[in-house]
């Protein structure tokens, strides 16, 4: 019987070994090296006040502002006004800007949430950049907090610093609202970051982070993925080249008009997850320096 055992152990991870070897191969062939940072022509220009098209600033200009804020947007005519409304309503009265303090870049094709914000990234005139979520889930003055949370990372090596929008301390209560279903993808999921990908950050998935320029242009030129799983290789990357994080607790409320579905989009995100680190791993991505568009 302990012969039969042993053997069935053999077998099982024998077998394990051999889909390993099989997903990292898939995984290694169907890598895209390094995805184009090519904007098309449409893309290189916005609409000012008055209708007339002025080509859009590159983040290896110098900055001109203090604080850019990208934020993605994709059928959210519902939400977006009010994130807006709010997000205005407060800068309005951190600083008095311009005619030009909103601009709309318009994508050619859609890129998904990581391709359209690392466009929004690589078109900022800011010191700092933060990206946030069109649904206003966490509220806005929260970037006080991001910014004192940046602060206290210095010195900040060659000028790279992130900080983190964090819900981690509201998810007893999230537990709470959530079927054991639900949560026990929840618990999945933070477990293959941890295992696969990023350590430390207890909440990679929040749509709420600021970056120094020079973080920002480092991590973003570096990232392949553009789907709802890019924030997990952005932090890999950005913990790959020593940048310092800091995860910081924001106030954070569900706002109705997710467009993920919860078992497919977190199943996609897993297979994502693995194929980020099996890909470093076999050396089909590779971290460059940083690299301009074209």
């Amino acid at each position: 019987m302990a012969l039969l055992l042993l053997q069935l152990a053999v077998l099982g991870a024998t077998l394990a070994a051999a889909a390993l070897v099989l997903i990292s191969i898939v995984a290694f062939i169907t890598a895209t090296k390094m995805p184009a940072l090519h904007r098309h022509e449409e893309e290189k220009f916005f609409l000012n006040a008055k209708g007339q098209k002025e080509t859009l600033p590159s983040i290896w200009d110098l900055p001109t502002k203090q604080l850019s804020v990208v934020v993605p947007s994709y059928n959210e005519e519902k939400r977006l006004p009010v994130m807006m409304d709010e997000a205005l309503s407060y800068l309005e009265k951190r600083q008095k800007y311009g005619s030009d303090k909103v601009r709309v870049m318009t994508l050619v094709k859609n890129r998904g949430k990581g391709g359209a914000i690392r466009m929004g990234i690589f078109s900022s005139r800011g010191e700092k950049i933060l990206m946030a979520d069109a649904d206003g889930a966490t509220k806005f003055p929260d970037v006080e907090k991001l910014e004192k949370g940046l602060n206290d990372l210095q010195p900040w090596p060659n000028q790279m610093a992130i900080a983190c929008g964090s819900r981690a301390h509201l998810e007893k209560e999230s537990i709470a609202q959530r079927s054991y279903f639900r949560t026990l993808l929840m618990y999945g999921f933070h477990f293959l970051v941890w295992f696969l990908c990023v350590k430390g950050i207890r909440d990679t998935q929040c749509g709420f982070k600021l970056f120094t320029r020079e973080a920002a242009s480092q991590t973003f030129s570096s990232l392949h993925v553009e789907r709802w799983a890019f924030d997990v290789e952005l932090l890999y990357i950005a913990q790959c080249f020593k940048i310092p994080i800091a995860e910081i607790a924001v106030n954070w409320t569900e706002i109705e008009g997710s467009k993920l579905v919860p078992f497919w989009s977190w199943l996609q995100m897993g297979k994502d997850l693995l194929f980020i680190r099996l890909r470093y791993m076999t050396g089909a991505w590779r971290l460059e320096q940083t690299r301009k568009m074209n």
